[in-house]
């Protein structure tokens, strides 16, 4: 069968591009191996609870984002809520509890209140994240969020009142590149957030059908097994159903992979593989995270709480310098995000219920080779050891758990396919190597968290529709 494109992996990314290309007359194949669209932007249904996988808060979308213009193009609005989510987040350790504002004058002002000494790194903080200002001549083009905020700051809990919701992006301080983090974090300051009502899964659904109401395919439970190339050009994909052994093939004149880029070299024959690999050498692959999914029988604000984001930072944490083993500390002490859905109308529950969930940094070598026995085991002691603890900067709503499940990075990596069970892609080091197209194989394309625009709702919606631009206007990008 020929297609004008063909899509490998239906997360955001992949279903962007799709979706955008379909729109304007291309004959779309997306392929997708799990039985439902969207990656991480999916929901799984227990009983009177839907489960969200991945998404805590979208930045935006606001007027200015990039988002709304996406969104609006690809009819998102019509099918798709967006709730405002109220705060940014709560912060507490066992030194400071503080509420930090979306706004970011409010939460200027706020953290200034708390730290009168630190008024001048606080201006600085924002304005950076803000404004993405430039280094001047004699700067290092991009140092880490670690180097810059010590720079700036002395006190060491503002340092973590502000690096809260680090997880979002990456597991240490030090080896994320300021640059990054300043558009990604500055999103969420300059636009607020919202959650989508009824789950992330009501975003990729409604792009897959969007491919499909345009002319695409849209193939769930099926896998890619090698892309075809010849003479260093992309050609087609050879793919089967999964649980099936035949060989199918599709050809097309562009092939977007949406899946991880460390696993395209095995699946390109000969030296264009190895040219693959080679150009994504020296990057290095990022965290996973591990999520307790909460089902409350009363949601959590009928105790008295009253935050949808709250970040806990261990007492052992009492630096940046102490996050990164903090993420692999025993899970009694590792800093963690609740989130109670039940603060906005996200439609997540049955009424009188609640939803939340418990995520903190893990990675997937506490999880391999694990007989299957101790690998359930370890996740039933997680779970009590995170509900214990949610119980204790909540009381009573241990006894209000109806539900709950455990992911792992093994099943970040089950479901995505990607290697360590990596949710954001590459590590988003300071002054990175950049991947905007291949220079191995040509018209094959990146649409996902491992490109140029990196991880997370937003850097795989903007890599989508990026990608589907460079493809539609048949332009190669600038190498970085």
């Amino acid at each position: 069968m020929k297609y004008d494109v063909i899509v490998i992996g239906a997360g955001l990314g992949g279903l962007t591009a799709g979706a955008k290309l379909a729109k304007e007359g291309k004959k779309v194949l997306l392929i997708e191996q799990h039985s439902q669209p969207g990656g991480c932007a999916t929901t799984f249904r227990r009983g009177d609870f839907t489960l969200e996988v991945g998404l805590h808060e979208m930045d935006g979308p606001s007027p200015r984002d990039m988002k709304t213009r996406i969104f609006n193009d690809l009819d998102v609005f019509r099918s798709v809520e967006f709730v405002p989510v109220p705060e940014f987040y709560r912060f507490i350790n066992d030194r400071i509890e503080v509420t930090v504002p979306h706004d970011p004058m409010l939460a200027s002002e706020r953290l200034s209140a708390l730290f009168p000494d630190e008024t001048a790194g606080i201006k600085a903080y924002f304005e950076q994240i803000l404004t993405r200002r430039k280094p001047a001549e004699n700067e290092t083009i991009d140092i880490s969020v670690g180097e810059f905020l010590d720079s700036i700051i002395k006190n060491d809990d503002l340092k973590l009142i502000l690096l809260g919701n680090l997880g979002y992006f990456h597991d240490d301080p030090y080896t994320l590149s300021l640059a990054y983090y300043s558009i990604a974090q500055g999103s969420y300051y300059s636009g607020g957030a919202s959650y989508i009502r009824g789950g992330s899964q009501k975003l990729a659904d409604h792009l897959a059908g969007f491919i499909r109401e345009h002319g695409g395919d849209v193939l769930l439970k099926h896998f890619v097994t090698g892309i075809k190339t010849i003479d260093g050009r992309s050609e087609g994909v050879t793919y089967r159903k999964k649980g099936k052994t035949q060989i199918l093939e599709a050809f097309a004149d562009d092939i977007i992979a949406n899946n991880a880029l460390p696993n395209l070299p095995g699946m390109i024959a000969g030296p264009e593989g190895d040219g693959v690999k080679e150009e994504y050498a020296g990057l290095n692959t990022g965290a996973s995270l591990l999520t307790v999914y909460l089902g409350f029988s009363r949601p959590p604000g009928e105790l008295g709480h009253k935050y949808y984001s709250t970040c806990l930072f261990d007492s052992s944490v009492k630096s940046q310098g102490d996050i990164l083993n903090n993420g692999r500390d025993d899970f009694s002490r590792r800093s963690f995000i609740f989130v109670d859905y039940s603060q906005v109308d996200s439609g997540l529950a049955a009424p009188g219920k609640g939803v939340g969930s418990i995520c903190c940094i893990d990675y997937l070598e506490g999880w391999s080779g694990l007989e299957h026995k101790t690998y359930n085991a370890k996740k039933e002691r997680v779970a009590t050891v995170f509900i214990d603890r949610l119980d204790a900067i909540i009381p009573g709503i241990k006894d209000t758990v109806e539900y709950y499940e455990v992911g792992t990075p093994a099943t970040v990596k089950r479901y995505t396919l990607n290697p360590g069970g990596a949710v954001y892609g590459f590590a988003q080091n300071p002054s990175r190597k950049i991947i905007d197209t291949l220079k191995s194989v040509s018209n094959l394309h990146l649409a996902s968290a491992w490109g140029k625009t990196g991880g997370g709702f937003s850097g795989a919606i903007y890599g989508g529709y990026l990608c589907a631009y460079n493809i539609l206007r048949k332009k190669t990008p600038a190498k970085s």
